[in-house]
């Protein structure tokens, strides 16, 4: 498999390129596919932090096709984490479905930086989807002694079975997507406040992303550097 432009742009921005092997694999939910990997020296190199994403690089008829997915669990101990796999129709999605004990794929490290602010934040805000949950849970987990309060939207009701890591100060609601996201965005925007103590972070379908993150930003006036926003697939 050629690499493509994406590729080189990358490495000239200071991507680093591992090796990942499959080590076991496993169906969540009937509609998920979940990896064991050795990162190749991955987590060593580059160390762990909350929500922290590659770059996976797929064989789409002879050609190279990059997807980001969330680091699940990484264990810098051993070098090994999860990655979950969304099943439905594309390269990545048949690649995890054959994947076997043993094989291989090149992934990118570039652009996941988020950490925590220091000060903690008295309250987090998160938004996201079945997508985004991973990178939600290690959230939650990194800031286990934070209030949080979070939306998730699923497309079906398979996906509520996907375990979110809420404790007992966690408030998870589970929307259903309606009207291409915009239930989701009117349900966030009725509820969410403005507050000068909280972290807002925003990482579901692009369109709803940029709808959320203007309203805390424009219309609840929520500064700049409170608020971390990624769209994590595109309905177009």
């Amino acid at each position: 498999m050629k690499r493509n432009w994406e590729a080189l742009v990358l490495k000239a921005m200071g991507g680093r390129d591992f090796r990942l092997t499959v080590l076991d694999a496993e169906s969540v939910g009937g509609a998920y596919r979940r990896l064991l990997v050795d990162g190749g020296g991955l987590l060593e190199a580059c160390g762990v932090h909350p929500t922290m994403w590659i770059r996976l690089w797929f064989d789409d008829g002879g050609r190279a096709h990059q997807r980001a997915y969330t680091l699940v669990d990484p264990d810098p101990a051993t070098g090994r984490f999860h990655l979950e796999f969304a099943l439905h129709d594309g390269c990545a999605a048949r690649w995890a479905v054959a994947a076997r004990a043993g094989d291989s794929i090149d992934a990118t490290v570039q652009g996941s930086t988020f950490h925590l602010p220091d000060p903690a934040p008295r309250h987090l805000y998160l938004v996201g989807d079945a997508a985004s949950l991973p990178a939600v849970n290690s959230l939650l987990d990194a800031a286990a002694d934070i209030p949080a309060t979070v939306w998730l939207e699923y497309a079906d009701e398979g996906e509520k079975a996907l375990p979110a890591r809420a404790r007992a100060h966690h408030e998870v609601t589970w929307v259903p997507r309606k009207d291409e996201g915009r239930y989701l965005v009117e349900t966030v925007c009725a509820a969410l406040p403005a507050a000068d103590d909280a972290h807002y972070w925003f990482a579901c379908e692009a369109a709803s992303t940029r709808a959320v993150t203007r309203h805390a930003r424009r219309t609840l006036g929520v500064g700049k550097h409170q608020v971390t926003s990624l769209g994590y697939w595109s309905a177009r």
